[in-house]
């Protein structure tokens, strides 16, 4: 065996989406270990809450990340009302589950266009990224935005979809699902796809457990984990829905629950669309959280859970807010799995465990 040497990957890399910086420490062509560095997008979002009332940081919320902006808007309105006692209306809980399923098709299509181009399989990528258009077109048109929505309000949402705008946005997803298998089973069966993904980065289900790892990264190691199955707001409406789950744990199973998540997000709109009561999407809150208040709450993003906690002082700004994001769990998890692997599987390996530094950093 040569001499253990330490090698940086990134922050600046072609495959890397955004600054994530590893140092590997390398024998021969093996990963024998890495330490990640991170703070290079760090913006001190959360004492912004000491600056802007509680109203106001919804706007800073949704800019952790742009990719899970949605989420994060939702998750921050969903605690504040946790810590205000305030209940949304049953329309305003489906729009904001409809637009948060849309967000995360849209983030993994563009995950899953990001993964081809570094298979080298650009056609793929370009195909992916016009579907992904489709939804940002979806944004647009019900929001005003595109990536940012500034939508979800605390006390429900701003705009209301018209339930013929619903079935209109039910017939584009038929027609992204038809286009979206070919896409999916030419990824999933496509030779060179599985030399490079198969047995690659494999963690199974007693460390992703021992790990805490959460989203598309922990289930496909069947770990059967989905905050959407708890049932908070529409979510408990839904009439059969069990988390997308692999047994192998390596990187061809985090491609593939990916890849069906997307089919089973479609399925969640189009059912809310069909049972979609009608009635107020928001109520109007007034006063301000009581001194020494307290709320946690928990949302699924496109990456996994994401943990939101607030604390009231009694004036209109927050005395306290926080957000664990999944990536910040998730990184024990891609350290481990980089362990054994070849040099030139770096790349694929934190592809799809899909890391979102900005969140991460916040």
């Amino acid at each position: 065996m040569g001499k253990a040497t330490v090698i940086p990957f990134g922050p600046q890399h072609p495959v890397l989406p955004e600054p994530l910086h590893l140092d590997l420490v390398v024998q021969d062509e093996t990963v024998i270990d890495c330490l990640p560095q991170i703070g290079f997008v760090h913006r001190g979002l959360e004492k912004l809450v000491e600056t802007r009332d509680y109203d106001q940081f919804i706007y800073v919320a949704e800019r952790i990340c742009g990719i899970c902006a949605m989420g994060h808007s939702l998750g921050y309105a969903e605690t504040v009302e946790d810590l205000m006692g305030v209940e949304v209306p049953k329309r305003g809980e489906y729009l904001r589950v409809i637009w948060h399923e849309l967000s995360r098709i849209h983030s993994h299509l563009l995950w899953l266009g990001l993964a081809a181009d570094a298979f080298g399989f650009e056609s793929l990528f370009m195909h992916c990224w016009r579907l992904r258009e489709r939804i940002l077109d979806i944004f647009e048109k019900t929001t005003g935005g595109r990536v940012i929505l500034s939508v979800v309000c605390v006390g429900g949402v701003r705009r209301d979809i018209e339930d013929t705008e619903l079935a209109a946005i039910c017939q584009t997803l038929e027609g992204i699902k038809a286009e979206y298998q070919q896409i999916m089973d030419t990824l999933l069966t496509d030779i060179s796809v599985k030399d490079r993904t198969v047995g690659v980065g494999v963690l199974t289900h007693d460390q992703a457990v021992a790990l805490s790892m959460v989203g598309p990264f922990a289930r496909a190691s069947n770990v059967p984990y989905d905050v959407r199955t708890f049932g908070r707001g529409a979510y408990g409406d839904l009439t059969d829905f069990a988390p997308i789950t692999s047994d192998e744990g390596d990187c061809y199973a985090r491609v593939k629950v990916r890849c069906q998540e997307v089919l089973q997000s479609i399925g969640i709109i189009e059912e809310l669309a069909a049972k979609i009561p009608a009635g107020d999407i928001s109520v109007k809150v007034k006063g301000n959280p009581e001194p020494g208040a307290r709320a946690a709450n928990v949302l699924e993003q496109p990456r996994g859970e994401c943990y939101y906690y607030a604390q009231g002082n009694g004036t209109k700004f927050l005395e306290r807010m926080r957000m664990r994001t999944p990536t910040s769990q998730n990184l024990a998890g891609m350290v481990e799995a980089l362990k054994g692997c070849d040099l030139a599987d770096v790349n694929m390996i934190i592809l799809t465990i899909d890391p979102c530094i900005s969140c991460t950093e916040r």
